[in-house]
């Protein structure tokens, strides 16, 4: 009964995203598991939608949260005081991010980081239009809508910003477009909620030289693909393409609420002058996530997990790909842990990913495409926690054939 009582709750009082939620009451989360009010427990192979990129609860985040928790919680809207976790989180992404990336505008969120990064490419280049690509997602509030390529998701809300473009994804021919009244191109380099779709080698190089041709700023918009989930702790770095400013949030905080954009000095600087506040944040870069943050970087990049994304997915891709054909499995792609598993119908995803929830493992879709279920596991996955999610998604095909 009282399982009942907090589902009608949660049905009641919460602001429903959707008619069916899954509805896993969850009890306690730890490393790659997640366990129910039941005491069952699920192998987790979607991570919060890549938000556990060192899984559950490390103990490394929460030594760093309990250490802040007793020194100060939100003292002052951003920018204004020194607070230690703040500037050496900001510190140790200065000293890894893809050069001349320096400087970190710290947010809540990755909608939050797209909305600062618009206004700055607008505010630095004096521009007032906007490219984006089909599929593109970057979030939800109205700015960042204005940049997303999907006409049924951006419909309801119309009219967005007028002056934004949405140009054919992988298109090289299309970027002429890309005229000298953008201020910005907004990009994922790879398309999560697309479908997990991957550009072509040269596609992003050839946005690069097109956007230094016509002085608009490149924003990389990298909120799922971040913090070593495609094999690199930045998936730019596949390309070797250097943005102008660079998206984070979802793994960037370990588990805690924690965005950001960090972008060359002259760029960044725009914010400070013309006026001075010209964004503003109350609680981005709240201090108890930083020190997530911080200790959350540091284990990923002391402990190679970047690499240890690259091997595993490696092998989960290789694994899948010699299943294609059952189940109505048609094509397996990614980078890293990062992956999309496509079908022939969506009625066959669907059931793939609800027979994998009932033998214990957690898997996400994709918004845009419902053929498409998405991989992106913690890049802690031990070497048992690979063979047990592998064997229920290989039952899980076999009993859709």
């Amino acid at each position: 009964m009282e399982h009942d009582s907090t589902r009608q709750n949660f049905l009641n009082y919460l602001c429903q995203t959707s008619p069916d939620p899954i509805g896993l009451e969850v009890a306690s989360a730890e490393g790659s598991w997640i366990t129910d009010m039941a005491g069952r427990r699920y192998l987790d192979f979607i991570s919060g939608i890549g938000v556990a990129n060192v899984g559950h609860r490390h103990p490394a985040v929460l030594a760093a949260i309990r250490e802040q928790l007793d020194r100060y919680l939100h003292v002052m809207v951003y920018g204004e005081y020194l607070q230690a976790s703040q500037i050496e989180l900001a510190g140790l992404l200065a000293s890894v991010a893809p050069p001349p990336l320096s400087v970190t505008y710290l947010t809540s969120s990755g909608a939050e980081a797209v909305e600062g990064a618009l206004k700055t490419a607008r505010k630095f280049t004096g521009r007032s239009h906007f490219v984006a690509f089909e599929r593109g997602y970057h979030g939800d509030t109205f700015g960042a809508m204005s940049v997303m390529g999907h006409k049924e998701m951006r419909a309801p809300f119309e009219p967005l910003l007028p002056t934004t473009r949405v140009l054919p994804w992988d298109e090289i021919g299309t970027l002429d477009a890309i005229d000298r009244d953008v201020a910005a191109v907004m990009l994922e380099p790879i398309q999560a909620e697309g479908g997990v779709r991957l550009p072509s080698k040269p596609f992003l190089g050839a946005v690069r030289e097109r956007c230094t041709a016509a002085g608009a700023l490149l924003l990389v918009d990298e909120v799922v693909t971040g913090f070593g989930r495609t094999g690199r702790l930045f998936a730019v770095e596949h390309w070797n393409v250097a943005p102008d400013i660079l998206i984070l949030a979802k793994a960037m905080g370990g588990g805690m609420p924690l965005g950001g954009f960090i972008g060359r000095p002259e760029v960044m600087a725009t914010l400070s002058t013309d006026p001075p506040l010209s964004h503003l944040t109350t609680f981005g870069g709240h201090p108890v996530s930083c020190a997530a943050g911080l200790a959350s970087l540091r284990l990923i990049i002391e402990q190679r997990l970047a690499e240890a994304a690259a091997s595993t997915g490696r092998r989960l891709r290789d694994a899948l790909t010699a299943r294609i054909g059952a189940g109505g499995l048609q094509e397996v792609r990614g980078m890293g842990l990062l992956i999309g598993m496509e079908f022939d119908a969506a009625p066959r995803c669907e059931r793939f990913v609800a027979r994998c929830r009932e033998l214990g493992l957690l898997l996400g879709w994709t918004l845009y495409n419902d053929r498409v279920v998405r991989l992106a596991p913690p890049l802690i996955l031990t070497a048992a926690e690979f063979e047990e999610g592998l064997s229920v998604m290989q039952q899980a095909l076999h009993h859709a054939s």
